[in-house]
């Protein structure tokens, strides 16, 4: 099979000056592999959550959604667990947002919804997903741009998984016998724009990458409780939950950059005393 496909790292393992004979003497360990499968199962789920859209069947559309939203979380850290990071899964990983959480989003809110206003609705749906686009493009290109420690705290903008579940607010209620998502295509579609602005814009949101790394053994048992009992949650009342979660997620915007702001500011206060701290 070797020479009929192209390799898994164009050029040979990243950062090696070695790059043909690595790739002659040494195979891809599959812990760099498993992370990109994981990826391609959440890019499956999408395109299936557009297949249902059109098809009409919106409520299993949107678990496809919730499940590649799951399967984007999970590649991420077990990437980073097992040590598996790679740029070509870099790139994956942001085409497969692209196509989860900003066509897939687009595609569903036009279908059952912004179609009722023609152009308009579909320049909404259009605005979201470009949006989208743009957010991952930018993402991507600041992978190499490193910054003050504290900034790896906070994404820059909405993330684009995040910015889907918001996106699909109109949908929770319409599932929950809700009329916002009929009734008001107008509102629906200047909503939809403002979530894609929020992930194009500068605001700094919490990541939450470094969250959980390390933890005190008396607090793992209570989290397992509490991980359980928000899946039990989720499960039987998905709706709920999820309206509940983008109201907090919302609510929480200002206060990421009031945080930020905090730890720029005591950041600079360091830098400065350092400084202006005479010579010995």
């Amino acid at each position: 099979m070797s020479g009929l496909f192209q390799d898994f790292e164009p050029g040979g393992k990243p950062g090696s000056k070695r790059g043909r004979r690595w790739r002659r003497l040494n195979r891809v360990p599959l812990r760099m592999v498993l992370p990109n499968m994981v990826t391609l199962l959440a890019l499956c789920s999408g395109l299936t959550a557009i297949r249902l859209a059109l098809e009409g069947r919106l409520e299993l559309a949107m678990m496809a959604i919730l499940l590649a939203a799951f399967l984007d979380a999970l590649d991420g850290r077990l990437a980073r667990m097992l040590k598996g990071t790679s740029r070509f899964g870099a790139e994956l990983d942001s085409l497969t947002d692209f196509v989860n959480f900003g066509v897939a989003p687009a595609l569903i809110l036009y279908q059952s919804s912004l179609s009722a206003i023609d152009n308009l609705g579909w320049i909404a749906a259009l605005l979201y997903a470009i949006c989208a686009g743009l957010r991952l493009a930018r993402f991507n290109a600041a992978l190499d741009v490193e910054g003050p420690d504290h900034k790896a705290d906070f994404f820059v903008g909405v993330p684009a998984p995040a910015g889907a579940l918001l996106a699909l607010l109109p949908m929770y209620f319409a599932l929950l016998g809700g009329n916002w998502l009929t009734g008001s295509p107008l509102l629906v579609a200047a909503y939809i724009v403002v979530i894609g602005l929020l992930m194009v814009s500068s605001l700094p949101t919490f990541s939450g990458k470094r969250l959980g790394a390390r933890l005190p053994s008396d607090s793992v048992l209570p989290l397992m409780v509490a991980m359980a009992a928000g899946t039990a949650l989720l499960v039987a009342f998905t709706w709920h939950v999820l309206i509940g979660l983008s109201f907090v997620y919302l609510a929480a915007l200002p206060l990421g950059v009031w945080y930020a702001r905090k730890l720029d500011a005591k950041a600079k206060k360091t830098i400065s005393a350092l400084t202006d701290a005479p010579d010995e």
